[in-house]
């Protein structure tokens, strides 16, 4: 028994090259055999990581285009500056595009935090912000326009600053189905490490949505309201996707927490 676990001793001391050429001794050469593996799959996983990260920027993406859907909203864009000149028209663009920028960035970034503020988490935030979100998206596949994302005729501004501030971009296009969904995957890049996906996604819809809007004259040539109603409805079924995906999660952090 001595001799043999003597045996296993010298062969674990024996000289093995390293990767460099060099001998090394005892274990860190047996170690590092079975670190390469480790390694191996790290960089598998880092790999595996920014194509999640891309997907994940697809999702905001598509989730965004859904919940605002620039192509519904450019007839309302006109009407809402029916008789400006396109000078009057291009300020509206651009006063929503800046309200819509700083909603989107304050509700992704900051959104948590203010949840904590009132004693709630996201988990907690995530249920309701599913329900609303799926709300929108029903009422998108109806065809009819969504009480949380369109305001009664009494509200409606008058002047050019106040359509672009009321109800351009509140809440036709930062509603609350808007900031639920962005606190929501603002918490989840956090939390996963997906911050740049998060921000692609971001950035490429508001560039999307920006085009929309300062060409919106234009692209209204092309949108008959039959196009129209088949993008609302398809961008619903997207948008109910998402809302089930964001209800389940809630669930199953509610019962791993109430069975764990």
């Amino acid at each position: 028994m001595v001799t043999l676990i003597g045996w296993v001793w010298c062969i674990i001391r024996t000289p093995v090259a390293s990767p460099k050429g060099r001998p090394d001794r005892g274990w860190p050469p047996i170690v590092d055999r079975w670190e390469q593996p480790a390694r191996r799959a790290s960089t598998r996983t880092k790999d595996g990581s920014m194509g999640f990260e891309s997907a994940f920027a697809i999702k905001v993406f598509a989730a965004l285009f859904a919940i605002m859907n620039p192509i519904a909203n450019i007839p309302i864009l006109l009407s809402l500056t029916e008789g400006a000149s396109e000078a009057g028209r291009r300020r509206v663009a651009r006063t929503a595009m800046i309200g819509v920028t700083i909603g989107c960035v304050v509700s992704a970034a900051a959104g948590s935090a203010i949840l904590s503020m009132f004693g709630l988490t996201v988990n907690d935030f995530r249920l309701a912000g599913g329900l609303l979100v799926l709300l929108i998206a029903l009422s998108m596949l109806h065809g009819s326009a969504s009480a949380q994302h369109q305001p009664s005729g009494k509200e409606m501004g008058t002047g050019d600053e106040d359509v672009a501030v009321y109800p351009l971009t509140f809440p036709l296009l930062v509603g609350p189905g808007t900031i639920a969904t962005l606190i929501v995957f603002g918490h989840t890049a956090v939390a996963d490490g997906r911050i740049a996906g998060l921000v692609a996604g971001l950035v490429v819809f508001l560039v999307v949505l920006a085009a929309a809007l300062f060409s919106a004259p234009v692209l209204a040539r092309y949108l008959s309201p039959k196009v129209t109603a088949i993008t609302q409805r398809l961008m619903g079924m997207i948008l109910a996707a998402i809302a089930m995906q964001m209800i389940v999660a809630s669930l199953q952090a509610l019962f791993k927490g109430i069975l764990g």
